[in-house]
């Protein structure tokens, strides 16, 4: 770490960016999270609806290419506030929205602003800290999303019960108020360009690509595979378990709390294993990925009998994206030279994997039934890993 840092105010950091982080994932996910009573309250269909979510995946992911450029050129601190600012707008204009379409245009502009919250983090993260810490600081970080996804399955319930869906959206826009505060008066003395690596500056402006033509393709596909998986999985599993077990919209919501616990749990899992057992990122994720097809197909075969073990095992698949996009898009980035551009890439094609498999979920779904959309998940997890894999083969 920088050494005129000390320890707490490492720590004090790696808090605030966490912090920061949860926040941006309440006022991201909320809509996801109340999609289902938006469909039973409004009388929208779940295919009209999922276009806003479709929408803010597809605009987030390109985002992520703006940020990505944009962090290693212009002050971070300042594109993350400016895109926490936005989206606490977006937020608070969504309860305002007759109409799906309206909805789809505000949750697009929403995805962009929150585009501008990661690559910038991950400049932040390596300028300050040395490889070791930035790697703790990411699985932090990544925990401020899983606590954020807790608090959302959490609050929606009981906003539903008492005030309607529309108290989430409100609820997301103030959080996101009084951390832009925070954020300001946090960061006002620090300076976020100071190299952590100061001892090995020239080393560091020579970093090249490390990996092969095909290796970087194969990445970037598994990636898609991954945030197919992750984010779609998240957004629909309370609609699948309401249909599939008749359960009320509120408890089905509830459920969606099982799956950030798991992704705390792969996140720690997933570090020790990249620490102590398998240093290289690739081989690591391809055995992830092994386990997410695993539940997948116990979740065909055995979902019919318990809602509980249904959600058990989409928690363990959903669980297991975590951990390879820890690796993949997380660490990954940190081979190369212009991290925050290397980060915005990479991260860009897992949303749009969450895009194609938001909507996607909602049509199969609709067409086919839920058993078939599984099977369409143990194979995306299937080819994810056997992609990984040939990637370590081909690594540059």
């Amino acid at each position: 770490m920088n050494t005129s840092m000390t320890k707490k105010r490492t720590n004090l950091l790696i808090f605030l960016f966490s912090v920061m982080y949860f926040t941006s994932y309440i006022s991201r996910i909320n809509f996801g999270a109340v999609l289902l009573e938006m469909v039973r309250a409004e009388g929208f269909l779940k295919s009209d609806v999922s276009l806003a979510v479709t929408a803010s995946f597809i605009t987030y992911g390109a985002g992520q290419l703006v940020s990505g450029y944009m962090g290693d050129r212009i002050n971070p601190k300042l594109l993350m506030l400016g895109g926490l600012l936005l989206t606490a707008l977006m937020n608070l204009c969504i309860p305002f929205c007759p109409t799906p379409g309206m909805m789809v245009g505000i949750w697009a502009v929403n995805g962009f602003a929150q585009s501008f919250m990661w690559p910038p983090l991950v400049k932040i993260m390596t300028g300050l800290f040395d490889d070791e810490t930035y790697r703790i600081a990411t699985v932090r970080v990544s925990w401020g999303s899983s606590i954020g996804t807790i608090a959302v399955y959490l609050l929606s319930p009981l906003f539903i019960s008492t005030v309607g869906w529309r108290g989430m959206f409100f609820f997301s826009f103030g959080m996101c108020i009084i951390m832009a505060f925070v954020w300001m008066l946090a960061l006002r003395n620090t300076d976020t360009s100071v190299s952590a690596k100061s001892n090995s500056a020239e080393a560091s402006s020579e970093r090249k690509n490390p990996f092969s033509g095909f290796a970087l393709v194969a990445i970037v596909v598994a990636i898609i595979c991954q945030g197919a998986l992750r984010d779609g999985i998240t957004t629909w599993m309370p609609t699948y378990i309401a249909e599939v077990y008749d359960l009320g919209s509120s408890i089905s919501i509830l459920t969606g709390v099982i799956l950030p616990i798991f992704s705390i749990i792969c996140f720690r899992a997933t570090l020790w294993l990249r620490n102590s057992k398998v240093r290289n990122e690739l081989t690591l994720s391809a055995y992830i990925f092994v386990v997410g097809v695993a539940a997948a197909v116990l979740l065909a075969f055995l979902s019919s009998g318990s809602a509980a073990l249904s959600v058990f095992l989409s928690a363990t698949l959903t669980g297991a994206m975590h951990g390879v996009n820890l690796l993949l898009v997380c660490m990954v980035p940190m081979y190369f030279k212009n991290t925050s551009t290397a980060s915005g890439v990479l991260n860009s094609f897992t949303y749009l994997g969450s895009a194609l498999s938001t909507y996607g979920i909602a049509l199969i779904s609709e067409s086919f039934g839920w058993n078939v959309t599984i099977w369409v998940w143990a194979s995306l997890a299937l080819f994810g890993g056997l992609l990984c894999a040939a990637a370590t083969r081909r690594r540059g």
